[in-house]
């Protein structure tokens, strides 16, 4: 991204939530609405990330727990403070269990830098951006449930 003519700097907008103790960021613009995981109707659970599917407005979705996907512990039970983020993504509407929802942080494109050690090998980082004494690990949403969801595709048997 580049600066434009009066030279400050581009602002990427991202919601930030907490996972395990660690603040994460997404691209805002990603975000459909925010829920309490207890407002949802949830009538289906089959797995430890794919904690259920749920309905909100009238949609049908799966919800994916990332408190199970990014922690090596399994996921405490929800509390009152467990937050649900409805994502549009590509691939269509999800819902994404998390520890909490912070806020909304604008990056400048000067912010956010590569992520020490990974270079480049975890395609759904896209760097880790620094406000005011924070550090957030900003995520290619789109990417990381793609990942999540090729894990589940079944193995084909060659006879």
């Amino acid at each position: 991204m580049q600066n434009d003519t009066s030279g400050v700097s581009q602002q990427i907008k991202f919601l930030s939530f907490t996972l395990g103790g660690l603040e994460y960021g997404l691209d805002f613009g990603k975000v459909q609405e925010l829920r309490v995981l207890k407002s949802l109707e949830r009538f289906a659970a089959d797995g430890e990330i794919i904690s259920g599917v749920a309905v909100s407005r009238g949609i049908i979705m799966p919800i994916v727990d990332m408190r199970a996907a990014f922690s090596v512990r399994p996921a405490q039970p929800p509390s009152p403070l467990t937050d649900v983020i409805i994502l549009k993504l590509s691939s269509g509407t999800i819902g994404m269990v998390v520890d909490g929802v912070s806020g909304v942080v604008s990056f400048a494109v000067e912010q956010i830098t590569p992520i020490p050690g990974a270079n480049g090998q975890v395609e759904y980082l896209l760097g880790l951006g620094r406000i005011e004494g924070r550090r957030l690990i900003l995520v290619d949403i789109d990417r990381l449930m793609s990942i999540h969801r090729a894990a589940k595709q079944p193995e084909k048997v060659v006879a």
